[in-house]
């Protein structure tokens, strides 16, 4: 069963072709908990993402299940925080985990490899209407962007950072005498400011260590992503 569902999963993301994988990678971000008893499949798909180009995926620890054994060591409130956001918008009166987005507009509910192959190819499929370049330069990262197709009001520009692989023990609660390896665990995610869209985009940010840094355009208000790049 566990071949045939990542068997499943490698044959739907097939259908993105690796040119607009270049040029125009899909986010997907994995809203997960390590106490959470549903979240492993779910984490075990987006470690099969982890390693694709036409694709950044994103696990976003939660802090809400803490309280029923097991404080998971990844958790972050701002990752909750991003989760509401994302619910709010959508008009979803709860956030619940596996929560999977896939370019902040197409949301799915749990580990759903076909749904979320098919989600994947449809985003890639559209024309990015941002053209985003990320350059390290010693201590910098430089980020230059431009509008390739008309903008719905500015955008936001995210930055973050993602440990690509760790192991953990689980002790307690749900998962307790598991261990799993989970991919991209996200850490250090800011807003570095507004883009109006019309002008040049024109930003430095100090960076240090070795760590992939990824930055994210999006609409205000946690609305769809209109562009996102990555150094690994």
């Amino acid at each position: 069963m566990k071949r045939l569902f990542f068997a499943l999963l490698a044959v739907g993301l097939g259908f993105a072709s690796q040119t607009v994988a270049q040029n125009n990678p899909v986010v997907v971000e994995l809203f997960t908990s390590q106490g959470c008893s549903s979240c492993p499949p779910a984490d075990a798909m987006l470690h099969e993402l982890a390693a694709r180009d036409d694709v950044i995926a994103l696990a976003l620890h939660v802090d809400y299940w803490d309280y029923i054994g097991w404080k998971d060591p990844f958790g972050n409130p701002a990752h909750a925080e991003r989760q509401r956001a994302y619910a709010a918008a959508g008009n979803r009166r709860s956030v619940y985990t596996p929560e999977i987005l896939v370019n902040g507009s197409t949301d799915i509910v749990g580990a759903k490899p076909m749904k979320l192959a098919k989600a994947i190819s449809e985003h890639a499929a559209k024309p990015s209407a941002v053209v985003l370049d990320l350059r390290r330069q010693g201590g910098a990262l430089q980020i230059t962007g431009r509008s390739a197709a008309p903008l719905d009001g500015p955008l936001t520009v995210h930055m973050l950072r993602y440990i690509p692989e760790k192991e953990t023990q689980i002790k307690r609660g749900e998962n307790a005498g598991k261990t799993f390896v989970y991919a991209n665990i996200v850490e250090n995610w800011a807003v570095l400011g507004d883009w109006d869209g019309q002008s040049p985009l024109s930003m430095t940010a100090p960076i240090e260590g070795d760590q992939p840094v990824v930055v994210i355009l999006q609409q205000q208000n946690a609305g769809p992503i209109m562009a996102a790049a990555r150094l690994r």
